[in-house]
């Protein structure tokens, strides 16, 4: 073998070997033309050794450093003793001047260290010398065979529920009430003993170690850990999104037993959701962000740190979403173990729904059991059963419930799913990508609820107050279905067992994998950025980075919404309608009308109370609006502002309230293309999306009652004099809407929704309208797209007959201006020009 001299080493090598040198240490190199110092008995291990054993005279030499070099230190001998010494004579005399004897250890006392200091074994940002007693033990599995990442994914299903749905009758005597019971490792019925008792000992290993070391480790370890919450405010709102799609949207799109849409009318009617135990709120901010205005949230969750942060959904519009806590509404505790609260809830809920409940219920409870992972399922058994209980509270009849579950070993749990499994057409336990593959998280995903369910409900709520008469007492509710009714359906048991037994193998697999990450932080996944791309393409989210909506004034934001619309839109003023121009109004059928209370003002909303107005007598310039009111970002509106009255005398109360007369933009939906008719429609839909109930505080938002123009007198017989507030008890005119509230009226807007060349009529044959064109001289019974009058045409030829003085328009008015038009002479017309 060819021996190397030192003064092949390069440069730096000399540099280490002098630095040693001058530390009292020796080196020996991997050359043997220098003999070693006299009495030194060194030797080295080699590669190329041809013998199977050292000397017995020598032993293995620690090493000094890490220098990069095929050095190690010498054993050195002092004298003849046959002790070895990490010193030379030098660093022996420096040592013996600050106090050190052989075998001894420096300090007053020979309190040092006297042996070499070992190798570091410190992993991450563990204390020094610091070991995990049981964190580094075998968990004796093979991590490695997981199956190979993929954003495509599978859904198992219950089947079909063929039983009765359970009576009270028969659930009397189902509750069973024994000995609060804290271990999980007994609870065999549903899981294989050798699977859970492996599941709960890789959870266990997980104790003692640090919590951002476990998330470190955590998150190399998760090939779909890089999805995160993209521009959301949350990871949940990217669940939601991950098993909608999943689910065939039946969420965002729900759909019945049949296939058929639960939302009949897409134009008049809002998709209604609520969400239990979700604060901060991701889940409703991705059904937002998914459907915008034309859906309706309603939630509750606990007050406190977790509370919805409405103010961080940037995505979308939060004024669409309304929190409710219960027992004291917007000052109630949200605490849904309380069964008042789910009572509270539930009424407010049918109330805002025309008594029909929500087409969907997202709930997402959970707590902290830091150190009890293990016991998490019977930690949290009662907020499992109050989210059930609320899903079946407020969910319609053919309407969806999705809720987080964790481990589902105990009776308990099962029975719970049971009692589902009777009242959903169909029910799937699902682990989407998005949730930890380490985790016990499931959620549990009921299609279609079936009619007649009310039982099943009354018996949920006298188990949850079950549960509240005995906490704090060693007795506990073990069963809410008897465990010989839930095996006495196989088809259900099987699918129950495979569910769990499968999740934990995932679970343990995944909780190893975790475990070797942790030890080898070298380990990594090398897909996690094409995953991320693959699932997000797959769900139909962008990848967009997380950002605030940046703040505008509503001078640029009026000319984005519009587009270049004539800027004579604020200066224009409706036509007078008068005895000289009664005959616009011709042909009757084209035309439709509202009583007016106030101004006509243009208002833009710029999100939550960012109102500005533009118009009236005095206005030139955009102004706050001076209400306490919300609206969705770009929206623009052609509204007044009424002050409207309830109630007559001292009694008399007096509200200021947005009335709609038309609609321009919705939440950045432009709707000035449509017809006048559709606009309205979807100007009453709005209103509901963005109505506050819960906040009696808040200044109302309507949308004017429309008529056709040939039925004006309908508007007449909702006329009467009262006596106002401030008018010095003389009665004055005033108008009753459908809500029972009176405003002193100052006129009645007329427009006209057909566009030239077209115009409508009534076939006397056929007994029905259609549309003529005075042009090509042609008709039709059906709507022509070019006779829809855009919302420029419908607002630039409006007409306005003014109730000023002197205008009578009810019998008890008896002055009659003879240069004005009254109630007669407008009737007469249209009844003479009226098909």
């Amino acid at each position: 073998m060819k021996r190397r001299r030192d003064d092949d080493f390069s440069s730096p090598q000399k540099k280490q070997k002098k630095r040693v040198a001058e530390l009292g240490l020796t080196l020996s190199s991997t050359s043997d033309d220098e003999p070693p110092p006299p009495g030194n008995h060194a030797t080295r291990e080699s590669s190329t050794s041809t013998s199977g054993s050292e000397s017995e005279s020598e032993e293995k030499r620690p090493v000094f450093g890490s220098f990069g070099h095929d050095f190690q230190v010498d054993s050195l001998t002092q004298g003849t003793s046959s002790r070895y010494s990490m010193y030379n004579s030098v660093s022996q005399k420096l040592m013996a001047k600050m106090g050190f004897r052989e075998g001894q250890g420096l300090g007053k006392y020979s309190q040092g260290r006297k042996d070499i200091v070992e190798t570091s074994n410190q992993k991450g940002r563990r204390g020094l010398g610091l070991t995990l007693k049981g964190f580094d033990q075998e968990l004796n599995v093979d991590w490695r065979d997981e199956p190979e990442p993929s954003a495509s994914e599978q859904v198992s299903w219950f089947p079909e529920c063929t039983t009765e749905i359970p009576d009270t009758q028969e659930m009397t005597e189902w509750m069973t009430v024994g000995k609060r019971k804290m271990i999980i490792e007994d609870e065999t019925e549903f899981c294989g003993e050798d699977l859970l008792h492996s599941m709960l000992q890789c959870k266990s290993v997980f104790d003692v170690l640090d919590k951002e070391e476990m998330r470190r480790a955590r998150t190399r370890a998760n090939p779909y850990e890089m999805i995160h919450g993209v521009f959301f405010l949350n990871r949940a709102a990217m669940k939601m999104a991950n098993i909608d799609f999943v689910f065939d949207r039946m969420f965002t799109n729900p759909r019945d037993s049949h296939g058929k849409p639960l939302i009949k009318d897409r134009d008049a009617e809002l998709l209604y959701f609520a969400d239990v135990c979700a604060g901060p709120g991701g889940f409703s901010e991705y059904v937002l962000w998914r459907k915008k205005w034309h859906a309706k949230g309603f939630g509750m969750t606990l007050k406190g740190p977790n509370d919805f942060k409405l103010e961080d959904f940037y995505s979308a519009s939060s004024e669409l979403f309304e929190p409710y806590y219960g027992e004291g509404g917007i000052e109630g505790d949200g605490d849904i173990t309380r069964p008042e609260n789910i009572t509270a809830f539930r009424n407010f809920v049918l109330d805002n729904t025309d008594r029909k409940g929500v087409h969907f219920l997202m709930a997402d409870g959970g707590f902290s059991v830091k150190g009890q992972h293990n016991l998490q399922e019977i930690l949290s058994k009662q907020l499992l059963l109050c989210q059930f209980l609320t899903g079946l509270s407020l969910v319609r009849t053919g309407g969806h419930f999705i809720c987080k579950s964790f481990d589902l070993f105990t009776p308990f749990s099962v029975g719970l799913l049971y009692l589902l499994y009777c009242c959903f057409e169909r029910v799937s336990l699902f682990k989407p990508v998005t949730s930890r593959p380490a985790n016990s998280e499931r959620y549990v995903v009921c299609k279609s609820l079936k009619s007649g369910i009310d039982d099943v409900r009354e018996y949920l709520f006298m188990v949850n107050i079950k549960l509240n008469q005995l906490r704090g007492t060693d007795l506990d509710v073990n069963l809410v279905v008897p465990l010989e009714v839930i095996k006495g359906d196989h088809e259900f048991t099987d699918y129950m067992i495979r569910s769990n037994e499968s999740h934990c193998s995932v679970q343990i697999k995944a909780l190893a994998k975790i475990h070797a990450f942790v030890q080898d932080t070298t380990l990594s996944e090398p897909r996690q950025a094409e995953i991320r791309k693959e699932c997000l393409q797959l769900w139909g989210i962008p990848d967009q980075a997380r950002v605030a909506p940046s703040p505008s004034d509503p001078k640029s934001k009026f000319f984005e919404l519009i587009q270049g619309a004539d800027m004579d839109i604020f200066s224009y003023k409706p036509t007078p309608l008068n005895p000289k121009t009664l005959e616009k109004i011709r042909p009757v059928l084209d035309y439709r009308c509202m009583v007016s209370g106030s101004e006509a003002k243009f208002l833009i909303g710029l999100g939550k109370s960012q109102i500005y107005t533009w118009g009236g007598r005095q206005s030139d310039r955009w102004t706050k609006l001076d209400l306490k009111t919300e609206l969705p970002r770009d929206t623009l509106l052609s509204v007044e502002i009424v002050h409207e009255l309830k109630g007559e005398g001292k009694a008399q109360r007096k509200i200021s309230a947005i009335h709609i007369l038309d609609v321009l933009v919705l939440n950045g939906n432009d709707v000035r293309e449509q017809h006048f008719n559709q606009r309205i429609h979807l100007a009453e839909k709005f209103v509901k999306a963005v109505s506050k109930p819960s906040r009696p505080d808040m200044n109302p938002i309507r949308v004017k009652e429309v008529y056709r123009l040939e039925e004006m007198e309908k508007i007449f017989l909702r006329l009467e004099m009262k006596i106002i507030k401030g008018s010095y008890n003389m009665p004055r005119l005033s108008y009753t809407g459908r809500d029972d509230r009176h405003f002193v009226p100052t006129g009645l807007y007329i427009v006209r929704t057909v566009n030239d060349p077209w115009t409508m009529g009534f076939s006397r044959t056929s007994k029905r309208k259609f549309f003529f064109n005075k042009s090509a001289k042609v008709s039709t019974y059906d709507l022509p797209l070019d006779s829809i009058a855009p919302f420029h045409i419908c607002y630039f030829r409006r007409l306005f007959w003014e109730w000023r003085e002197g205008v009578r328009v009810h019998d008890s008015q008896k002055r009659q201006d003879p240069e004005t038009l009254s109630k007669e002479d407008v009737l007469s017309f249209i009844q003479a020009h009226a098909p």
